[in-house]
This record gives C-alpha cells, structure tokens and sequence, in this order.
C-alpha cells in the first residue's frame, strides 16, 4: 500500500511487489535476434502460470478460456516506447506491470472479473533478450494480482518496441456497469489514487528518482481491481476507470448519461508529500489530482441511499440531465488544460 501519510485501513490496497522474479532476472542471455522468434517464445511461455479458467494456454493454434456467463469482456491497449514509457525510467518489468494493470483495470471498471490476457509484442532485433523476458514477467506478476493469467500472444520484429495487450473478463452473471447509466441525484465516489502518477512524471522529468511512493505510482499504477465488481454488486449506475484524468474520464459518463457533473475540491484527497512536490515544480497539486491520468483508480456513480465501504470516497453528485453535458469544479468549469488525449500535441510520457 503506497503511504506518505500514516494511511488508513480503509485505503484500497493492491500491493505492487518488488520484482518478484528475482531468481529468473537477468538469465536470458544475448539478444532477441540471437534467441529468435521461436527461441524468445519459448523464453516467454516458460515464465506464465495458469489458472482454472484457462482450459488451453500458450502453445496451440489459439488459447481457450471458460466463460461461465457465456458473455465475454474485452479491452485492448498499446503502449509504445518513448510515447508511453521511457526505459531510462522503467525497468521492462515496470513496463509489463503497467502495461497489463490499464488492462485489467478496464475489465474492473465494467463490473466484471479479469479472467486472461493476450500479449502482442514488437522489438527490435538488437533488444537485449533479457528485456522482453522480464517485461513478460511484470506482465504475468500483475495478471497475478487480478487472479487472471497470460494465456498467448504474438512476438514481431520491428525498429522500436511496442506492447499492445488485450484483457478478457467474466460479469458472473451481472450485468456491465457502463458509463450511461447515472441519473440525477446519484453520488460520485472514487476509490484508489489520483494524481500520484501525473505527480511521479513531474518528478521524473526533473531528472530526480523521489519522492518513491510518487514515482512508483507513474511506473507501476496499483488499479483496486476488486473494486469493479464490488461497486456492481452496490448498485453503481455508471463506472470508469481514471486513466485520462478524472474531469475526462467523468467527462465520458456525463456525455454517455446526457447529465451534469459536479465535484468538490475539498473532497479530494492531496496528501501533503503531494503538496510539496508541486510547491517545489510550481504545480497546484490539484491539477494533477483533477486531470492526471494513468492512477486507474475506479470512479462511480450511485445512487444517494446507497451505504458506501470506507473505501469509497464522495467527491460530488450527479446533478441533472442536461442538452449540454458537463463536468464541474465546485460548481464552475475547470479551465485549466488537462487530461489524456493520444493526438494531442504533448502526448509525450
């Protein structure tokens, strides 16, 4: 559990570990070209574990998984290299922890349980072989966390790297919790980080390695993927997870659900170690709290009566249907640029 501040027991928890794989680390020796696309598949392969959903893994034609509510939830995404992650401030298993975290995360946030995940990977030739070895291992170490597994994938030659993982999931018989379904009068509660991997990437790009806990919130985010199907069973109307910021990703529930949003600053949470990196980089920490991507926290709606675990935290309310959907700051628009946006400009990481 990341803490700066004491933290309490009502902090939702998924605990990255410090590279569990340490025996296997550094073993593969020479590169991706050496080994060989067959040479490096059976580098990766050799690394997964299993679960009993999965009823064939990697090795066939294509992987079989159970889906005992005969429907599946899917959800894709590619990181590339110097776009998404830098490797002069992640090791390749912080990148594979990552990379299969904003995943699952996505299975979560729809109610639904992560059951398997499918890896396309493209390198270079020259890539130390050790690098997709180790990127493969954060990859299954957080499949772990989400009690899903790797079950296949693809490996293709290329100038730079790129990693795309598709995520699968089970509803177990509920319905989706989608981004239309909020209605006036319901809360708005969140539940995990917000703002601590925008707040890790300042520090990073002032060539500094700490505050830690901020930093290893940007390499390795800690999604409360529990907390997905435990907001389903509460009765959410809407959820998402915040991985372009939370007035864009509520900015999504709002279109979808044709409402008005509103949140309350002093309901958001900035620990003080927060406050004292943007004193020092010149940022008001609550930009980074508002439009900082990439924590994957879970937000939802639900409705007013509904009893929340301490987990869940009200930081505003639904206030109406509207022609003009919108999200607010205390009752007025955030002005300040914000939020991830892959075609933008300054969509660098």
């Amino acid at each position: 559990m990341r803490d700066v501040n004491g933290g309490t027991a009502s902090e939702p928890a998924q605990p990255a570990a410090e590279a569990p794989y340490g025996s296997a680390r550094g073993l593969t020796k020479g590169t991706v070209g050496e080994l060989g696309e067959f040479g490096l598949i059976r580098e990766l392969t050799a690394r997964l574990t299993t679960t009993p959903a999965v009823r064939i893994g990697p090795g066939d034609d294509a992987a079989v998984v159970a889906a005992p509510d005969r429907r599946v939830v899917a959800s894709t995404d590619i990181l590339i290299e110097g776009r998404h992650f830098r490797r002069d401030w992640s090791t390749a298993y912080d990148v594979g922890r990552k990379a299969a975290a904003q995943n699952l995360a996505d299975i979560a946030a729809m109610g639904a349980v992560p059951t398997a995940l499918l890896l396309g990977l493209i390198v270079p030739a020259d890539l130390p072989a050790n690098w997709p070895t180790e990127l493969m291992d954060g990859i299954r170490d957080e499949a772990q966390v989400a009690a899903s597994a790797v079950v296949g994938g693809d490996v293709v030659r290329g100038d730079s790297i790129a990693v795309s993982i598709t995520a699968l999931g089970d509803l177990r018989n509920r319905e989706p919790v989608t981004r239309s379904g909020a209605k006036a009068g319901d809360v708005v509660a969140v539940t995990g980080w917000l703002g601590w991997s925008a707040a890790g990437h300042a520090v990073l790009s002032r060539g500094f390695r700490s505050p830690r806990a901020f930093v290893e919130a940007h390499r390795r985010p800690e999604p409360p993927y529990h907390a997905g199907p435990a907001a389903a069973g509460l009765g959410a109307t809407a959820m998402t997870d915040v991985s372009d910021g939370l007035v864009a990703d509520l900015g999504h529930i709002a279109e979808a659900s044709k409402v008005r949003i509103d949140i309350r600053s002093a309901d958001l949470d900035i620990p003080a170690q927060m406050a004292d990196i943007g004193q020092a980089v010149g940022v008001d920490p609550l930009q980074w709290v508002l439009t900082g991507g990439e924590d994957h926290a879970i937000v939802a709606t639900f409705p007013r009566d509904q009893k929340l675990p301490a987990r869940w935290r009200v930081i505003g309310e639904v206030q109406g249907a509207s022609a003009r959907p919108r999200v607010t700051v205390d009752g007025a628009p955030w002005a300040k640029a914000g939020g991830w946006d892959h075609f933008s400009d300054d969509a660098e990481r």
